[in-house]
């Protein structure tokens, strides 16, 4: 399956969804929109706009559950335009002036309005959604609107848990699956669930699906949190040591902690400071972080592989999503 094409398809369809902003008392309000979507200013290209994943799980999900992955490019478009949503909220929220190399939209044009333009992309992902119509009964566009909704709710939830979180040692590994199903797990869940339903799967099928997404999801992040201490700067392209020195209670922390070691002892003291980053990664690993957070990684790596293996996606679109989740379930590090 031609992936290149899928992708500028996508890129065409958020577009005309985005130009509902292009209106002549407006146009610097939809350039800040095309700003962060990385089509329009410095540095704006294929590095600025993000691989556009989940999206492509949707039309990939639709092929290969036996239908045509054009008629749903707009529920693509949606589940893109709220995940950019949340970045331009998240930014703000975790105060980060750099969005792929670019400043941030509040950076840019200050916090008021950059919370005005991420609740425009929300608007527009659910603007997006309905446009659906065009090709499917009213039946499936109220169903594919409530898995959006669902997952939006499901979204602020894990937010919610991420921010209270800060500055807490109390915390546990069970803790942690919560906070991920909502900020990381539950927009890939509804991507493939999006794509069987669209793709005219039975319910069984779109089950299996959404569960599949979920696992990725969750091993995704697993995975995030190791290379965020432990990976390679040069890969991710991110200093290794930040999430340790933002005091992140990642899955190799939370283990960590558990261990009530050294390392517990040291992060419950306050801030680590770059200079003793690689000493606490390295005591991190001794006590069983680095172990048991790629544990836990296998774990959903295995029921996500498990799940898409029942789902039995067809054709061209079924051997892309089994090639694009091992790219995802096996990133270097």
């Amino acid at each position: 399956m031609e992936i290149t094409l899928l992708l500028s398809s996508l890129e065409l369809e958020l577009q005309k969804q985005v130009s509902r902003l292009d209106q002549p008392h407006t146009k610097p309000f939809h350039e800040m929109i095309t700003y962060h979507m990385g089509w329009t200013g410095d540095g704006a290209g294929p590095e600025a706009t993000g691989k556009r994943i989940r999206p492509l799980m949707v039309l990939l999900c639709a092929s290969a559950s036996g239908g045509d992955w054009k008629k749903a490019l707009p529920a693509a478009a949606a589940v893109e335009l709220v995940h950019n949503f949340s970045l331009v909220h998240d930014d703000i929220q975790d105060n980060s002036p750099k969005r792929r190399g670019r400043d941030t939209v509040w950076t840019k044009w200050g916090a008021p309005m950059a919370i005005n333009v991420g609740d425009a992309l929300f608007v527009l992902s659910n603007q997006a959604i309905i446009d659906l119509k065009e090709n499917h009964q009213a039946e499936t566009v109220v169903k594919a609107a409530e898995i959006l909704h669902n997952t939006c709710l499901e979204l602020t939830r894990g937010q919610f848990l991420d921010m209270s979180y800060e500055g807490r040692h109390d915390l546990k590994v069970e803790d942690y699956w919560p906070m991920i199903a909502g900020k990381t797990a539950a927009l890939l869940s509804a991507c493939c669930h999006l794509g069987a339903l669209l793709g005219g799967a039975d319910e069984a099928s779109q089950d299996t699906y959404r569960s599949f997404g979920q696992y990725l999801g969750f091993a995704f992040q697993v995975q995030d949190d190791i290379l965020g201490i432990w990976g390679d700067e040069a890969v991710t392209g991110k200093s290794a040591a930040s999430d340790l020195v933002e005091g992140k209670n990642s899955m190799p922390v939370l283990a960590g902690l558990s261990a009530n070691g050294k390392f517990a002892e040291r992060w419950r003291r306050g801030s680590i400071i770059q200079e003793e980053v690689e000493e606490i990664a390295s005591l991190l690993a001794k006590e069983g972080g680095y172990q048991s957070a790629h544990e836990a990684s296998k774990q959903m790596t295995d029921l996500a592989l498990l799940n898409l293996r029942e789902a039995q996606p067809q054709g061209e679109a079924g051997d892309a999503l089994f090639d694009l989740a091992g790219k995802l379930l096996k990133r270097e590090q």
